[in-house]
């Protein structure tokens, strides 16, 4: 089982940075305000609030056992601090994890 874990991590890497040094050698030659660049950036945010949405509404393992309110007082609150930091998502992200932890040890 080991060697499947690491075969896995490993071909999990190759591809995320042979597609990261494709998007630098490419980089170059895009210009940030064509449609298509913008087009591509609106289909990634997209892809991103939609993963979110369904970890939120149908989620998998451990998180399937969380209550939806909480996850819904934690999204609020979260919301709260992203844009109390100058929607800096460093500080929402932690806080999240730890409000979520720390809310679903106390049982409420």
């Amino acid at each position: 089982m080991t060697i499947n874990v690491i075969l896995a991590i490993l071909v999990t890497s190759i591809a995320t940075y042979l597609s990261r040094i494709l998007g630098v050698i490419s980089a170059e030659k895009i210009k940030e305000t064509s449609k298509m660049f913008r087009w591509f950036n609106c289909l990634a945010y997209s892809t991103l609030a939609a993963l979110i949405a369904r970890m939120i509404i149908f989620p998998a393992g451990d998180l399937a056992e969380v209550n939806y309110v909480l996850r819904f007082i934690v999204i609020g609150t979260s919301l709260i601090v992203f844009f109390l930091t100058n929607k800096n998502l460093v500080y929402p992200t932690i806080f999240s994890a730890l409000f979520l932890s720390l809310l679903n040890f106390i049982n409420i």
